[in-house]
């Protein structure tokens, strides 16, 4: 055998005489593929920590969409949206101006659409899915911010090789995608899940704009968080969020920034440890939105029903949170998890994924509740656009312990081509799964909302007839006739006074003089009486116009023929 030096076999010679000996390629270089895999990750894999939890809030928060009724708050879109273009302007004057934003937005997209249950939901879904991806972006973005070069190369190499930036990024946007309230909201036909999405593309904002420095992106934080307070004005508490990020930092902790020349312009000119640039784009954001917060400051008949926090409320806000009571251990047992990495392995820098994510997710609820035992405001739909931060914090704690993982005796071990070291990770996975199957599935029925009105229009089609009065009580209940509007449009409405349009109102006046509405009840055999309480129980009458309609039944004897119960809607036939 020819030798082209010594021990070294000619490689041309081990090759079959029917096969070219002038076309055999080099072996590749043993350090060669580790680059170009890391190669093909830095051109695709950016966009795939993006992209994979977006797809999977689109499927998440797409499923059985239309599934579920529309209920009382959904109806009132509907109605609103339903006006023509300069009618909801009249509106606005006199009720729900905090919603005005998301009304005109809505009869732009409605006019393509239609008002179908999926057709009024599809613009959630779409700002969910926008929410997910920049909740996965803002999520590697503070992971990469928080954990300077030389402490990055170091974490990498006792982790394995991890790309902990993008794996934190990634666990942040599925945990999102796949929380059960993210497909709550992204399923109701309501303002929260727009406001949610400009409230994550603020955040995100924020950690370009910090580190950077420059006016651009200053001014598209700034615009992100005006539009947040527009779609709700309790969106705006995102700002106290981020002002307690940034009191948590100094100067030197802009060290950990990329761009080191970014990160001087970033630290710029301050009022003690907060940017003035930050001051004066929130200042500006707040100021634009001033006539809105005067008049939602003149609307707030539209929240008397609100009630001081108790310990139920604090309750609901764990679930409503974690998405199920079963998941509230678990995912404050991630948040812990993520809280102590940033701890032990960042040093607590301002911009890691837990010091933006614990004031977003505890501030807004703070403020909101201590504000409620003053004047009650609080309720646990105004403070859904904090859910990402709990992603978030979660998705760090998950990737703190894979790394953790990676450096333990048993990262080593195999059991077939199964690492044990993955196993912990694995297995809360698996845990997480399972208990998010059940609360998935509940968010898509009916139950889930206060009221069923496509049952409580069916039962009215069912057995309505020709002549029978409707009475609501409280007047605001004839909402529950706008969400499947047809059969209730057949009975006799005689105690409205002017059409919802035509009294710039959400559901129209009715006659206050108990002798006008008495001269209307004439050759009345039937009448139906549509309220809805969430304890249940048939209302006791509180104004004068609400006692005469109870007295006109039983001056004219008609007793209860049946009673219709549809989620908290009650319908309830009287008759002869």
């Amino acid at each position: 055998m020819a030798e082209t030096e010594i021990g070294s076999p000619d490689p041309a010679a081990t090759l079959p005489a029917s096969q070219p000996r002038d076309v055999a390629a080099p072996p590749v270089a043993p350090a060669a593929e580790p680059e170009r895999r890391a190669g093909i990750w830095r051109r695709w894999g950016g966009w795939l920590v993006i992209a994979v939890p977006a797809a999977t809030s689109l499927v998440a928060g797409g499923y059985e969409i239309g599934g579920p009724s529309l209920w009382r708050d959904e109806a009132y879109t509907k109605d609103a949206i339903a006006r023509p273009f300069g009618e909801i302007f009249p509106l606005l004057g006199h009720q729900d101006a905090v919603h005005g934003a998301y009304y005109l937005l809505m009869h732009v997209i409605a006019t393509v659409t239609g008002t179908s249950a999926t057709a009024l939901r599809l613009p959630s879904l779409a700002a969910m899915v926008i929410a997910t991806g920049f909740t996965a972006a803002a999520g590697r973005r503070a992971a990469a911010l928080a954990r300077p070069p030389d402490r990055a190369n170091q974490a990498d190499r006792a982790g394995r090789g991890l790309d902990v930036p993008a794996l934190t990024g990634l666990l942040s946007g599925l945990l999102f995608a796949t929380a059960p309230y993210m497909a709550y909201y992204a399923q109701m036909a309501r303002s929260y899940a727009i406001e949610t999405m400009f409230a994550v593309i603020a955040t995100y904002l924020l950690l370009r704009a910090w580190p950077d420095g420059r006016w651009r992106w200053w001014l598209a934080y700034g615009a992100a968080v005006a539009l947040t307070g527009l779609f709700n004005i309790f969106g705006l508490l995102i700002l106290a969020a981020h002002g307690v990020t940034l009191l948590l930092s100094g100067a030197s902790d802009q060290a950990g920034a990329s761009d080191q020349a970014g990160a001087r312009a970033g630290a710029g000119r301050r009022a003690g440890r907060i940017p003035l640039r930050w001051l004066a784009v929130s200042s500006a954001a707040v100021l634009v939105l001033g006539p809105l917060l005067v008049l939602a400051s003149r609307q707030q008949q539209q929240i008397a029903w609100l009630a001081r926090p108790n310990l139920n409320a604090m309750q609901r806000l764990l679930t409503s949170l974690a998405g199920s009571r079963p998941l509230i251990v678990p995912f404050a047992l991630l948040a812990l998890a993520g809280l102590i990495t940033a701890w032990r392995a960042d040093g607590w820098r301002p911009l890691n994924p837990a010091a933006i994510a614990l004031p977003w997710l505890v501030v807004p609820p703070f403020v909101l509740i201590a504000a409620s035992f003053v004047k009650p405001v609080y309720y646990v739909r105004y403070i859904e656009f904090c859910l990402p931060a709990l992603a978030i914090l979660a998705g760090a704690g998950l990737t703190g312990l894979i790394r953790l993982a990676a450096v333990t005796p048993l990262s080593g071990l195999r059991l077939g081509r199964l690492r044990l070291g993955w196993l912990p990770a694995a297995l809360v996975v698996a845990l997480l799964a399972v208990l998010l199957a059940g609360p998935q599935q509940a968010m898509r029925q009916t139950a889930a909302r206060p009221d069923n009105l496509r049952l409580a229009s069916a039962i009215v089609a069912a057995h309505e007839q020709p002549g029978d009065v409707v009475f609501y009580i409280p007047a605001t209940m004839r909402v529950l006739g706008t969400g499947y509007p047809a059969p209730f449009a057949r009975l006799r409405d005689i105690a409205r006074k002017q059409s919802a349009i035509a009294s710039a109102t959400l559901t129209g006046t009715e006659v206050t003089n108990p002798a006008v509405l008495k001269s209307r009840f004439t050759d009345v055999r039937r009448v139906w009486v549509v309220t809805g309480a969430s304890n249940y129980k048939f209302p006791v009458p509180s104004t004068a116009a609400d006692r005469e309609k109870m007295a006109l039944l039983a001056g004219a004897g008609l007793h209860i023929l049946h009673r219709w119960q549809a989620g908290e809607v009650m319908l309830t036939l009287y008759g002869n």
